[in-house]
């Protein structure tokens, strides 16, 4: 155990983004220096300062899970440190229950916690109260930078411009604007085009498994490449509906024009939509269920135009016909009772279900 005189301390520093993280002097070499100066001016108090260095660059302030806080939190349980400087609050956390979380901590463990540019100390009750209040308007803050950034994203993509996300096989991103690959938009054409021929999901990945055919490889900024596997058929279902090969952008349950070029001519798009509405109805296991296909099917559209399909279930040895409508991409509902019909804004989706003895 350390010696009662001396206060072992560990400087914490946070930046929410990686930007500038690459200079030789950035922003966590800068909080650094103002927090080592802090405790070196208490050193007739006993304050030393700790070796390990606890530097989380690029993790936001409204989570815990960051590696370098995650050691330090660790460290305080092992009892290896008697005093947490930071050079602001909310480089601690942006989050007044984590903080109340962490305090907690801290007292348990008879921990000191300092920020250098405010002056705080939860060894006194005022401190803490004080330490609250800010928490609270670095919370309140982080939710208005949330909404703002929710609101610049919705307004981006009623413009039709990228916002990231998933980078779809068929399309590159240059200067934050989708351009056609034309390698994989030729792969994605062929699929479409083969789907007509073959009419079954199924049969469509069966078919590109044989042939050996796997999902675009992409890299993600961090250099994490995805991709180049085998087709799922949740996938080609996924690739089969994304309404982003026909040159539009979604955003929720909306679709607007984009400002890229779209991969698929409308006349194909349409035909391989019509091909899915139109589908058999199929069982859980993929096989043609003769006794459950519905009059509906190809008829129904949501209010976005979406196509809804329709999938059975056979429940038990019972011979009820259960038909649930599902637009793509979307939340299933099932509906059950005899001829109720229940459409459900928020999933865009429709259930139906029919009792063949109720019918007549």
């Amino acid at each position: 155990m350390a010696d009662a005189a001396v206060r072992r301390c560990a400087i914490y520093t946070r930046k929410s983004t990686e930007e500038g993280l690459e200079q030789d002097y950035n922003s966590l070499h800068a909080q650094r220096e103002a927090c080592e100066a802090f405790v070196r001016s208490q050193a007739g108090e006993g304050w030393k300062l700790i070796r390990t260095a606890y530097d989380d660059g690029g993790f936001s302030g409204g989570t815990m899970e960051r590696p370098a806080l995650q050691q330090l939190l660790t460290h305080i349980r092992e009892g290896l440190i008697d005093v947490v400087v930071v050079y602001k609050v909310d480089r601690l956390t942006r989050a007044l229950a984590d903080f109340a979380r962490m305090v907690e901590l801290f007292d348990n463990q008879s921990v000191s916690f300092v920020a250098v540019t405010q002056q705080f100390n939860t060894t006194s009750s005022m401190g803490r109260l004080t330490l609250n209040v800010l928490l609270s308007f670095a919370q309140f803050e982080r939710e208005v930078i949330g909404e703002r950034i929710r609101d610049k994203v919705a307004a981006s993509k009623r413009k039709g411009i990228w916002m990231g996300g998933t980078l779809p096989m068929g399309y590159d991103v240059r200067e934050r604007k989708l351009v056609i690959n034309q390698d994989e938009a030729r792969t994605v054409r062929e699929i479409f085009e083969r789907y007509l021929e073959l009419g079954s999901v199924r049969e469509l990945k069966n078919d590109l498994d044989q042939r050996g055919m796997v999902s675009a490889v992409k890299l993600s900024r961090k250099g994490n490449r995805r991709g180049g596997k085998p087709f799922s058929r949740g996938a080609l279902y996924c690739l089969l509906s994304n309404r982003i090969y026909r040159g539009e952008i979604r955003h929720k349950q909306q679709s607007h024009p984009g400002q890229h070029e779209p991969i698929m001519s409308r006349e194909l798009w349409e035909r391989v939509q019509a091909k899915l509405c139109g589908h058999a109805v199929r069982d859980g296991e993929g096989r043609k269920t003769a006794a459950m296909r519905s009059p509906l099917a190809g008829k129904l559209f949501d209010a976005n135009g979406e196509p809804l399909y329709v999938q059975g279930a056979v429940k038990g040895s019972t011979t009820l016909s259960l038909l649930r409508f599902q637009a793509a991409g979307k939340r299933r509902v099932t509906g059950t009772g005899t001829a109720v019909a229940a459409i459900r804004s928020r999933d865009r989706a429709s259930s139906l279900s029919w009792r063949p003895d109720d019918a007549r």
